[in-house]
């Protein structure tokens, strides 16, 4: 059984969940607009840029957490999917999901994104198995601060190595699927990379080194 590894955002989605996420708390008056606004437009195109510095943006992403319990997050998520993230779902991307399943494949989701926001995501699209960057939580609410690896870059490999070895699975035939040039560490650990409607960087790099380019969206 192959693992069929996918990143989330600008991949799965037609959009960022975590960006959105953001613009949801702004939309709704969670959070000042003007502050918080500029920031989550400046730490997004430094991660556009490969310059994000994870640990910063992911205080920054789970301290409006912080100001709420779990039943009233829940409710705030289940509006988020419904009005941010419902727009954004491919049917490629679900088609392409099931043609591996079809195969036998083990499916799953890799994410920079904190869980909070990408794990009920990755249920409606039917992945049950998410590794993603993770918020710390004590006496069943969010601190603000994260917890563990962040799944970013380098990071996502490290995640997914524990992953492995908790799991005694292994890389053998595996693909993995990403629109970004900050997964390239990953990129070049699997047997079968796919660049998906990628950035710039990861084209040419996809393209030198004779990797498919794909959409989803197209």
């Amino acid at each position: 059984m192959a693992l069929a590894i996918f990143d989330l955002d600008n991949t799965l989605l037609a959009g960022d969940s975590d960006h959105a996420w953001g613009e949801f708390l702004v939309a709704k008056g969670i959070v000042d607009s003007g502050e918080f606004k500029t920031q989550n437009d400046k730490f997004y195109q430094q991660y556009q840029q490969g310059g994000l510095d994870i640990d910063a943006y992911l205080r920054f992403a789970l301290s409006p957490l912080s100001k709420y319990d779990r039943q009233e997050l829940a409710a705030m998520h289940a509006n988020f999917m419904a009005e941010y993230i419902a727009p954004l779902r491919l049917p490629k991307a679900d088609a392409l999901l099931q043609k591996h399943r079809d195969a036998g494949d083990f499916v799953m989701i890799i994410t920079a994104t904190n869980s909070f926001v990408t794990r009920p995501i990755a249920e409606a699209l039917g992945v049950t198995t998410l590794l993603a960057s993770e918020g710390e939580i004590i006496n069943e609410r969010y601190t603000g601060e994260p917890s563990g690896i962040p799944c970013f870059q380098n990071g996502k490999v490290i995640r997914l190595q524990h992953w492995l070895s908790d799991t005694g699975r292994s890389l053998s035939g595996s693909y993995f699927y990403s629109d970004s040039h900050n997964d390239l560490p990953l990129l070049k650990s699997v047997d079968h990379p796919v660049a998906v409607d990628p950035d710039d960087t990861l084209r040419a790099a996809a393209l030198a080194a004779g990797w498919p380019v794909i959409s989803l969206r197209n």
